[in-house]
């Protein structure tokens, strides 16, 4: 079943907000050890995983049901569907690492050392950014494409 336009846009709101909590992650790396507000590490270390957890529930919800509609042209796409599975996955477990991080940086307990500290925010935000990256590149254009499909004729003639 095709996306609604407002589902769509549902997902690049979303895109929007995981760029903007990589941002603010990326400030916190640049600014380590010495320059990091402690209460912006604080705050952080509250919303990043429930964040991260309804955005990736939504795709789920939404998109990935777009793309096991493609798995009869493409049979590959249930090896896209895993890996992106695995991905979420892994970014969740990923991310309680970094809230515990921020914690302990936002309660003046600076653990890791900052070099550690900024390769972990750096390893998160940078395939936080690839995967939507992916999204925007790939699977909105597919999902957009199903939406018009129907009209147009594309999905028979593939």
């Amino acid at each position: 079943m095709p996306m609604a336009e407002s589902e769509l846009t549902r997902i690049r709101n979303n895109h929007r907000l995981l760029l903007a909590l990589c941002d603010q992650l990326e400030r916190i790396a640049d600014r380590l050890p010495d320059g990091i507000d402690r209460q912006e590490c604080l705050v952080l270390a509250r919303a990043l995983g429930p964040a991260l957890y309804r955005i990736q529930t939504v795709e789920e919800t939404l998109a990935f049901p777009v793309l096991a509609g493609w798995q009869s042209l493409e049979p590959e796409m249930a090896e896209t569907l895993e890996r992106l599975r695995f991905e979420h996955q892994s970014d969740l477990c990923y991310a309680e690492e970094i809230q515990d991080m921020l914690r302990a940086y936002g309660e003046g307990r600076p653990s890791p050392a900052p070099d550690a500290a900024g390769f972990m925010l750096r390893g998160f935000f940078e395939g936080i950014r690839r995967h939507v990256a992916f999204e925007r590149q790939a699977l909105l254009p597919l999902a957009a494409l199903m939406r018009h499909a129907p009209a147009s004729g594309v999905l028979r003639s593939a």
